[in-house]
């Protein structure tokens, strides 16, 4: 095998092994994908100082996000159909990042269930939450992850309804796949991932399959969920949750300053400025772009994280720069995990982590508490 040693290397030996429905939905946009593109290619516009003749010895990079410590300024971002991208994928993504010190956060939409992956890991991981119309799914949603012990639930607030995503609509995009000759011709290349299919029980919403009324296969399942996003949440929906809730509270999906506002009054722990990896709305700004505002609105008053785009060290650094006190990542640990399983996600941070280090201590830092926008050359925003 070539030697790995960037996210790029991953995505390329992920987009060999991983089904084409599946990598096409972890690595794609909505409509035209600007805004996809955008939040990676604006990265680039952002350039570093580099600083000489500073003692850089005795570098950290370890950090709190909500009062967690974390190893580094990363977490990973909820993703469904993580389980589609490798057998048992929630499982060993989760236990990666605790191997790495770095939080985990489960998708409502997950192969592996709550439960399954509170089993096969020690740390506390975070929930990321949808909200339905049957409010009593929700009530047991939450129940469940307090049960499972999350230290966090990450409420997403940028999906009542679904951005049109061509590929998925053309791949015909199912969890299992529907058994079509296109399918079946495509599966027939991936033999590591059929492979693995074979040998785990877990191929189905492990979250809400049996446990909805009316919801136990995949055909019941999607028209379900079609019905249940419900387009009617708004702010008194976050002020019932985090009451129901308990504890820290994140939410995902904030892209306008008056929102972060918003967010702030709410009482939340942290904000995440996302566009959902540009998946929504295209046409939407960059999120690397829509941070500084963002944080300008809301000072000290709420956390604010960032992610969309972040493809290395480097752009992590870029983004604490401009005022992120964490940032997440989704497709990079889906490319590792796609190309290589548990050593996969375990690559990417191990990537991240090494780029993120060896770029502070370019610009002559060596506490990634010290990063502000002094490290960056004239930021366009």
């Amino acid at each position: 095998m070539a030697v790995i040693t960037n996210i790029e290397d991953l995505r390329i030996l992920a987009k060999k092994r991983v089904p084409r429905m599946f990598y096409d939905y972890a690595d794609s946009g909505s409509w035209t994908e600007s805004t996809y593109r955008a939040n990676q290619e604006e990265f680039g516009r952002l350039k570093l100082r580099q600083r000489v003749a500073v003692n850089i010895d005795n570098r950290s990079l370890r950090t709190q996000m909500i009062g967690q410590d974390v190893a580094m300024p990363v977490a990973l971002a909820p993703t469904g159909l993580t389980g589609m991208q490798h057998a048992d994928g929630e499982i060993l993504a989760a236990r990666a990042a605790e191997k790495l010190g770095v939080p985990f956060t489960l998708s409502t939409m997950s192969i592996c269930s709550i439960e399954d992956v509170a089993a096969h890991t020690k740390a506390p991981f975070w929930f990321q939450l949808y909200v339905m119309r049957d409010r009593d799914f929700i009530e047991r949603l939450i129940e469940r992850a307090r049960a499972a012990r999350c230290s966090a639930l990450m409420l997403t607030l940028d999906l009542q309804i679904l951005g049109q995503r061509h590929k998925d609509l053309k791949n015909g995009l199912s969890a299992p796949p529907k058994p079509t000759l296109a399918n079946m011709l495509n599966l027939a290349t991936k033999p590591r991932w059929g492979l693995g299919m074979l040998g785990t029980r877990r191929r189905h919403f492990g979250n809400i399959v049996g446990h909805v009324k009316g919801v136990e296969n995949m055909g019941s399942l999607s028209a379900w969920t079609s019905q249940q996003f419900d387009p009617r949440l708004n702010w008194n929906d976050v002020a019932w949750i985090k009451k129901l809730w308990g504890g820290k509270l994140i939410l995902k999906g904030i892209m306008d300053a008056e929102d972060a506002r918003l967010a702030a009054d709410s009482g939340a722990d942290a904000l995440i400025v996302s566009n959902h990896g540009g998946r929504q709305l295209d046409g939407a700004p960059s999120s690397i772009s829509a941070l500084p505002p963002i944080v300008d609105a809301v000072g000290s008053r709420i956390e604010v994280w960032m992610d969309g785009g972040i493809r290395s060290g480097q752009d992590v650094l870029k983004a604490v720069a401009l005022g992120a006190k964490g940032t997440l990542i989704g497709r990079p640990f889906l490319y590792g995990l796609g190309a290589m399983g548990e050593a996969g996600v375990t690559k990417c941070l191990e990537i991240i982590r090494n780029e993120l280090d060896l770029t502070m201590a370019f610009c002559g830092l060596t506490d990634i508490r010290q990063v502000n926008r002094g490290v960056l050359l004239n930021p366009p925003w």
